[in-house]
């Protein structure tokens, strides 16, 4: 099948579709500052962290947002292990973040 044979759409469906193409354009964005608001108070985390010598990674805080973001995701109707995995990549990025503080603050120590 060529492209010359795909039928176009009428115009309320392209204008349905603009439209939630809007939307989503507008999550994407929103999503993308919610995240930076989040990795902010992150690297606040991490440098109080870094000053008191406390470890990057909190395993038992960790697992618990995990077991609490899958019941939101439930609760959302999406998919809970899509949430995970999002969260434990946001996870990780955090978690090399702070090792990054910390061997800054090491780096200025010695």
């Amino acid at each position: 099948m060529t492209s010359s044979n795909i039928q176009q759409p009428d115009e309320s469906v392209r204008a349905e579709l603009t439209a939630l193409r809007d939307s989503i354009d507008n999550i994407d964005a929103a999503v993308v500052h919610m995240l930076a608001e989040r990795f902010k108070c992150t690297q606040r985390v991490g440098r109080l962290k870094a000053d008191h010598q406390l470890p990057p990674a909190d395993p038992a805080r960790e697992a618990r947002q995990i077991a609490r973001l899958r019941e939101l995701a439930k609760d959302a109707k999406l998919d809970p292990a899509f949430a995970e995995k999002l969260l434990n990549f946001i996870i990780a990025e955090v978690i090399r973040h702070h090792e990054q503080i910390a061997g800054a603050g090491r780096q200025q120590n010695s």
